[in-house]
């Protein structure tokens, strides 16, 4: 038997494993419009992804009322299937370069689990997986439907629950502030990608950037090596 320990690496999505700018930015305009408010310029909306719908509204619409708000929820919902079912998932959120040969890389090595921690809906979820054809990789899905919203450490320590394994062997990837303070509430090795929605500036929190994905691999076994 190996004595090397169970590890776990967990990926945030949006921004980190696809890009799916286009997509969003397209539901929210429309969210927007239909309540006759003017969008928020693209920069602050991509600087509230990853938070939960409900937590993200408040930050892009705060002179809103609530009901406002949940319509703007739902309408970005509603938008946001109406567009991915127009191209397909795999054509609206497309992996970014590298993801599928690292995520498969990983996959290959007996003691490496992998999850995802996502501001998503586990529809939402499910329906990307389902695209680019991931089904079985991931064996821990933490979705915003059952957890607070990032920086919130719900999900990262749900995840590490349901696999058994320990902090000190898992690692959070992710490109915004909110993956990486997450990580940190966790006690779970932050590691920021370069490619994403938020600026490096802002993940002060990571341990360690990546700044192309095929690097990865060698990364995380110098954190575990090393």
């Amino acid at each position: 038997m190996s004595d090397t320990p169970l590890r776990l690496v967990i990926f945030d999505v949006d921004g980190t494993l696809v890009d799916s700018q286009a997509d969003i930015l397209g539901a929210m305009h429309l969210a927007f419009a239909a309540e006759g408010l003017g969008t928020p310029p693209r920069e602050t909306v991509l600087g509230v992804v990853g938070l939960s719908l409900d937590v993200l509204m408040v930050e892009l619409a705060p002179d809103a009322d609530e009901g406002t708000r949940r319509r703007l929820v739902q309408g970005y919902k509603d938008a946001y299937m109406t567009l991915r079912a127009e191209q397909g998932g795999a054509v609206s959120s497309p992996l970014y370069d590298g993801a599928r040969a690292a995520i498969d890389a990983l996959q290959a090595q007996p003691n490496t689990l992998l999850g995802v921690a996502t501001g998503k809906s586990k529809r939402g979820l499910d329906k990307l997986i389902e695209a680019h054809g991931l089904e079985g990789l991931f064996v821990t899905r933490q979705v915003a439907d059952f957890h607070p919203s990032k920086p919130h450490p719900a999900m990262l320590l749900e995840a590490l629950r349901e696999t058994g394994v320990e902090a000190c062997d898992a690692v959070m990837v992710g490109d915004t502030s909110f993956d990486m303070d997450m990580a940190q509430a966790a006690g779970i090795t932050g590691i920021g990608v370069s490619w994403g929605y938020h600026p490096v500036a802002r993940l002060g929190a990571a341990q360690h950037m990546l700044e192309r994905f095929d690097a990865l691999p060698a990364l995380l076994n110098n954190i575990w090596e090393g």
